[in-house]
């Protein structure tokens, strides 16, 4: 029998990659074996002592081999060739990018630029130590001040990590005899914090402050601390909490409220304040406010803001502060650079909302799938599938659109999606565009 090279005969495109997704879950589903009784003689399998049979990196291969079977090249690191906002060029072509979040396109002003080269030239590019011992310069301090003031808490701390920010943190504030209870949507860096700590996890249903007082009120009283983290914008869904609603269940249960506003800081509130702008709350009413300088601050690594004892506990302790070496310099003044420019050019942030608005706006209207998306920069076209959705990716950057694939396991396999980041430099051309394509590719 005739077949053709890399082609199941007598089947359906659709059905071939059916076929194929299924077989590849059930592989990546298949339970590890059960561990094999040895001797003292027996020699140590293999697997055990090489990377390339690491569990691991086995699931990645059948990832990628599947992928190669069906012709789809992989959508991940791509370079971009120079400051990626709502364009960019990979490969010497323009496109239209939704894959960075550059949401007020701080990165690259000339202003912040400028700040950053400033620093170097009379810092240097790192400080060299950690800022306990004797890396801490005033540029810092002055970063540190600028965010407590905007929270109007007492203080702040920068780390050179968003990501570990929240580890070390998490990790170092709470143990054992301590509750976190999160949002099932919550960051992975929530996830290995609470691993760090040792204290008990519990997941409560997305933005489901109801449900979160009824779990307070039956396991309260068995821990000592108990901590509770949301996310002020869900950076897969583009959604928000009702934050008003869990500052009042913290309060009646004697916890702590955490809020990780990596992506509504700069977005949300008429200045970008964040959340707590966006509902006029006090910068109190919240014990830790966490955020990245990563995204609206153009910078790298995230902060921590709060009560005097909340900061300073933190930074003479928490490891990830402690033993790591200080932020350079030249971060730090581009993201206080940044923050000021925020503060100087409100129009940025209300255009960001415009943009959001219309492009969730238009998506709907193309009964595209955006999910609980409210439009504030982070906007999914949910596909159904990792295959659909990388193909999805793969067909749109032919056109000239860069937007990246959610696949599982970091969402749902029926979850897969796009992910579209919007910037307040996207036009409304752009944006049609966009949908129309999408559109037509579904």
């Amino acid at each position: 029998m005739h077949r053709t090279k890399g082609k199941l005969p007598g089947l359906t495109a659709g059905l071939k990659d059916k076929l194929i997704q299924r077989a590849l879950e059930r592989k990546l589903q298949q339970p590890a074996p059960a561990p094999v009784a040895r001797n003292a003689s027996s020699e140590t399998p293999e697997e055990h002592y090489r990377f390339h049979l690491h569990p691991g990196y086995q699931q990645l291969r059948i990832i990628n081999d599947g992928a190669a079977k069906l012709g789809v090249s992989s959508p991940f690191f791509k370079l971009h060739e120079g400051t990626a906002g709502s364009t960019t060029q990979i490969g010497g072509k323009p496109y239209i990018n939704y894959a960075s979040y550059n949401y007020l396109d701080m990165s690259g002003d000339p202003q912040v630029n400028q700040a950053a080269k400033d620093a170097i030239d009379r810092y240097g590019t790192s400080v060299s130590a950690s800022r306990l011992v004797s890396g801490e310069r005033p540029i810092h301090r002055e970063l540190e001040r600028a965010l407590a003031e905007l929270y109007e808490v007492d203080d702040a701390i920068a780390l050179v990590s968003g990501h570990a920010t929240n580890v070390t943190t998490i990790g170092h504030l709470f143990g054992p005899r301590d509750l976190v209870l999160h949002d099932e949507l919550i960051h992975n860096s929530v996830l290995q914090g609470i691993q760090l700590s040792g204290a008990r996890r519990l997941p409560f249903p997305h933005n489901d402050w109801q449900a979160l007082d009824g779990i307070l009120e039956e396991q309260r009283h068995q821990f000592e601390r108990v901590l509770i983290v949301l996310e002020g914008i869900y950076s897969m869904d583009g959604d928000y909490p009702d934050l008003p609603h869990f500052v009042e269940v913290k309060r009646r249960h004697r916890a702590f409220l955490m809020v990780d506003e990596a992506h509504s800081f700069g977005v949300m509130g008429a200045k970008g304040y964040g959340i707590r702008e966006h509902f006029g709350l006090a910068g109190g009413d919240v014990d830790i406010w966490m955020g990245t300088l990563s995204k609206t601050l153009a910078g790298c690594g995230g902060y921590i803001a709060g009560e005097t004892a909340l900061i300073e506990h933190l930074k003479f302790l928490a490891p990830g502060f402690l033993y790591s070496v200080g932020m350079p310099p030249s971060v730090a003044a581009a993201s206080l650079a940044a923050l000021q420019r925020m503060q100087q050019m409100p129009q940025r942030v209300a255009d960001l909302q415009a943009r959001g608005r219309y492009f969730l706006e238009q998506a709907k209207a193309a009964r595209l799938d955006t999910g609980s998306s409210t439009g504030l920069a982070v906007v999914p076209v949910i596909t159904g599938s990792s295959l659909k959705a990388t193909r999805l990716s793969s067909a749109l950057f032919e056109h000239g659109i860069n937007v990246q694939p959610i696949l599982y396991p970091a969402v749902p396999e029926k979850s897969a999606r796009l992910r579209f980041f919007i910037s307040c430099r996207h036009t409304e051309e752009q944006i049609q565009e966009t949908i129309r394509t999408v559109s037509a590719l579904l």
